[in-house]
């Protein structure tokens, strides 16, 4: 979660993990343009400079503790795709509406002219590795043969997400079976067909 350490005296991992939570409450609140490290350490009880040690910058930051929030593993399979997209789904939308995420994506994407390395972060850290849940549901699902073996899996990572952002656009976020929807659309596209 932190970088790259240097041999010496262990890292406490109750600071990393108040550091962390702080950074979070932080985010939430404050949003990423107005807090800054100094609210961190003294959320946190920490020096700035122990905040330094572990993270480069305030988006390095800002990140490990998003990563540290998200969903690192699928919940059990249950052996139905439906339910289990359905349920990462759920999952990433809870995130994102715990932490503001959409104004640190806003953020994010503002800033890449001038830090494309927040973004860079942001992907490696929280959207690659829940596509990469996704996906790896819909191969399971391909190889049940439950979809069709030529279907375009990271297209479809992309329809399943897609919906949560073009709501939130349109101001129609939050809507109670959003996922269900999403994943039964998905779904109906990748059917393979019919027998006969």
């Amino acid at each position: 979660m932190g970088e790259s350490r240097s041999a010496g005296r262990p890292r406490s991992a109750d600071k990393e993990a108040a550091i962390l939570r702080a950074a979070l409450e932080l985010l939430t609140s404050q949003g990423f343009v107005r807090m800054t490290l100094d609210q961190v350490a003294a959320a946190a009880g920490v020096s700035k400079s122990t905040i330094h040690l572990r993270w480069k910058s305030k988006g390095n930051l800002v990140t490990a503790a998003l990563e540290a929030v998200r969903m690192a593993e699928a919940p059990p399979a249950t052996g139905d795709t439906r339910t289990d997209l359905v349920a990462v789904l759920e999952d990433f939308a809870a995130t994102v509406q715990r932490v503001r995420g959409m104004a640190l994506i806003g953020t994010c994407l503002a800033e890449e002219t001038h830090t494309p390395e927040l973004i860079a972060l942001l992907r490696e850290r929280t959207v690659l590795p829940r596509r990469a849940l996704l996906g790896e549901l819909l191969e399971r699902a391909r190889d049940r043969g439950e979809i069709r073996t030529d279907a375009d899996l990271e297209e479809a990572v992309s329809a399943l997400l897609g919906p949560f952002y073009a709501d939130y656009m349109a101001g129609r976020g939050g809507r109670p079976a959003w996922a269900e929807g999403a994943v039964d659309l998905v779904l109906a596209g990748l059917r393979p067909p019919a027998a006969g």
